[in-house]
């Protein structure tokens, strides 16, 4: 998603900033959806991996490199689908980072969106945070709270994921 404004029309950047907005409006509306459902403090780690799984969602379902505001209630349901349990997100986010990497550096352009988006996907993949084993046998033990629960290692993108669906589904 190339940044429309910041070329220069004798072939040089001019020295201009070129401004991130394609990733800054879906980080935006990734953090709204997250406010909306209040799943969990927006100061958490978890709400940071659920915004930057749902950004990378919106900013990577955006085709036509055009996000617009009367746009995203219409694209919750490809969001809802795209962030659903049984779909390949991890694979569809490396292939479009991939996709849209080469468009630019074919194009010869640098994308600031692009580059941000990349920040979050590596923080996703290395990121790990301490969450519930959703994959630990029922009636293993008596659990008395939410916290006395099994916990594992989990990449930040496998909790953000689960996370940013359903602050699609409650908005």
């Amino acid at each position: 998603m190339l940044h429309r404004g910041h070329e220069s029309t004798d072939g040089t950047d001019g020295g201009e900033l070129a401004v991130p907005m394609a990733w800054l409006y879906a980080e935006y509306i990734a953090d709204e959806l997250l406010r909306t459902g209040d799943l969990m403090p927006p100061t958490s780690f978890e709400f940071r991996a659920g915004r930057d799984a749902l950004a990378l969602t919106v900013f990577l379902s955006d085709t036509d490199g055009e996000l617009s505001g009367i746009r995203v209630i219409s694209q919750l349901e490809n969001w809802l689908s795209l962030t659903a349990y049984d779909q390949p997100w991890r694979d569809w986010v490396r292939e479009r980072m991939a996709e849209l990497t080469d468009r630019a550096v074919g194009a010869g352009t640098r994308s600031p969106d692009l580059a941000l988006a990349a920040d979050a996907w590596r923080w996703l993949e290395e990121t790990e945070l301490l969450a519930p084993d959703l994959d630990a046998v029922p009636g293993g033990g008596a659990l008395v709270g939410e916290d006395d629960g099994p916990k594992v290692w989990t990449p930040a993108w496998r909790l953000g994921l689960p996370l940013g669906h359903l602050a699609i589904h409650l908005f």
